[in-house]
């Protein structure tokens, strides 16, 4: 949220060599006070002896991951377009000038901040309800993701304000949905494993990413912006249907 008009900021002012090099240093600020803070596991003071590892190999055996890796291929792709391709498309298609950009592209990041709450916020509550896990974070995972189908009509809206509000409420889906989907290797798999799942979903991820930008720039050069939201707001529904109909049960894996 803060990226958006900061980069603009120093662009007009400085140049944008000046916003690659601010950028480039606070990623080395936070790495930093990353190297100062973090302890693992074993040598916090709070932490608990660590249990018995999986094999990265056993693990992939698993349905659950192989499952969970395909359906983050699908879904972290949405969120790649948004935050590499709008300021783009506010640019060539709905024609803002670099300062209007900074002005209006950090709002659908406040709305992505707020989905994060929103996502925790609406599981917790069905939870509290008497609600399973398993229905529970699918269908948080789910409503959040018919969210995301509002990226469809942001492309025919004729008003770029109507436009960026739809964008908005898709971002806040993708973000709730991402905020529970952060927790389901932990309702399957001990605490020992989640690194190496995530690692493998995220692998999963960045495969996707590099897919989907090959085809998004070749349907914005060769037709135009509307097939890329039409595909990015479908593309959570297939999410959906990995996760409810492939992925099993959320429930903690029985290894015996």
């Amino acid at each position: 949220m803060i990226a958006t008009p900061l980069v603009v900021f120093l662009s007009l002012q400085f140049g944008w060599r000046s916003a690659f090099v601010t950028i480039g240093l606070t990623g080395l600020v936070w790495l930093i006070i990353w190297c100062a803070v973090y302890r693992v596991p074993d040598s916090h003071p709070t932490g608990k002896k660590a249990v018995a590892r999986i094999p990265v190999r056993v693990l992939l055996r698993t349905k659950f991951v192989r499952q969970f890796t395909i359906a983050k291929m699908f879904f972290d792709p949405v969120w790649y377009f948004y935050i590499f391709w709008f300021p783009e498309y506010l640019k060539n298609a709905r024609h803002f000038e670099l300062a209007s950009i900074g002005k209006v592209g950090w709002i659908p990041f406040l709305a992505a901040d707020l989905g994060n709450l929103a996502g925790g916020w609406v599981c917790g509550r069905l939870l509290h309800a008497g609600i399973s896990v398993n229905v529970a974070r699918k269908g948080t995972v789910t409503l959040f993701a018919l969210c995301m189908t509002a990226a469809i009509p942001a492309v025919f809206v004729e008003s770029a304000w109507r436009s960026i509000a739809l964008v908005s409420l898709a971002m806040a889906g993708y973000t709730a949905c991402n905020a529970v989907l952060l927790s389901f290797p932990a309702d399957v798999f001990p605490t020992s494993t989640l690194g190496s799942i995530w690692g493998l979903a995220s692998m999963g991820s960045g495969f996707g990413g590099m897919i989907f930008a090959l085809i998004t720039g070749w349907l914005v050069d060769n037709y135009s912006y509307r097939p890329v939201f039409i595909g990015f707001g479908l593309l959570p529904l297939i999410t959906t249907a990995i996760i409810w109909c492939a992925l099993g049960r959320l429930e903690p894996l029985r290894t015996e």
